[in-house]
This record gives structure tokens, C-alpha cells and sequence, in this order.
């Protein structure tokens, strides 16, 4: 029985520890810009409620632009525990946060609940100056 016990314990790690591996949730996308450019387009769908995470770098004071073409659909968000930046999800169709340090900031895009459609492509647009 001891034994039993014991295999079943092991298994059961096992287990648990590929799970968190391969079903914990997606890193986010890094945000890349084109050599020169200040700016660049984000594109996707998503469901209602759902997130897509982003992280691009920014150096201290400057400033982060996100424009969201539509806004009746999606709300966007920065946020950085690391140097206390937490916007609220954010509907306007323009917003700018000063960054406080150097570092990564992620950049939350969500779908709304829509009744229709349930489904939407987004564009948003992050200018880093």
C-alpha cells in the first residue's frame, strides 16, 4: 500500500509539473519597431473578453502614445508593477502615459462584451517618443 502511495505521488508531480509547463498562459508578444521608427501598428482578433499581452521597453520620461481605432470594440491598458505604472483599460481613442524608468511595460489589449460581434480584429497603434 506504502508503495502505492508513493508511485501515485510521483506520477501525480509529474503530472502537475508538465501542466504548468505547457498549460500555464502565453508570454506576451514583444513589440518591435521597424530601424528609425517611433511607431508601429498592433493587429489581431479576439473573443469577448479575451486579452492579448504585449511588452515593449521604453526609457525614463518618455513618452507612450497608444491610439485604439476602435474603441466601440476594444480597451487598451499599460502597466508595470516593476516602476508603479497601471492605467485603467482605457475606451478613448487616444491616450499617453509618461514612463517613470527605463525598462518593460506591457500593453494589455480587451475585447469588450459585445453581443455582436463576439469576435473582432483590432488595431492599435503604440508610438514610443
Amino acid at each position: 500500500m506504502k508503495r502505492f502511495v508513493v508511485f501515485t505521488a510521483v506520477i501525480l508531480f509529474f503530472a502537475l509539473d508538465a501542466y504548468a509547463q505547457n498549460g500555464g498562459k502565453a508570454e506576451p508578444k514583444r513589440i518591435s519597431f521597424a530601424p528609425g521608427a517611433v511607431e508601429t501598428v498592433l493587429r489581431g482578433s479576439l473573443e469577448n473578453g479575451e486579452e492579448m499581452e504585449y511588452v515593449f521597453a521604453a526609457r525614463k520620461g518618455q513618452s507612450v502614445t497608444v491610439r485604439n481605432s476602435v474603441n466601440s470594440m476594444f480597451d487598451v491598458r499599460v502597466f508595470s508593477s516593476e516602476f508603479g505604472v497601471e492605467t485603467e483599460f482605457e475606451s478613448s481613442r487616444e491616450f499617453s502615459v509618461v514612463v517613470p524608468e527605463a525598462g518593460d511595460y506591457m500593453l494589455f489589449v480587451r475585447k469588450k462584451m459585445t453581443r455582436n460581434p463576439a469576435r473582432s480584429r483590432f488595431a492599435v497603434a503604440i508610438r514610443i517618443h
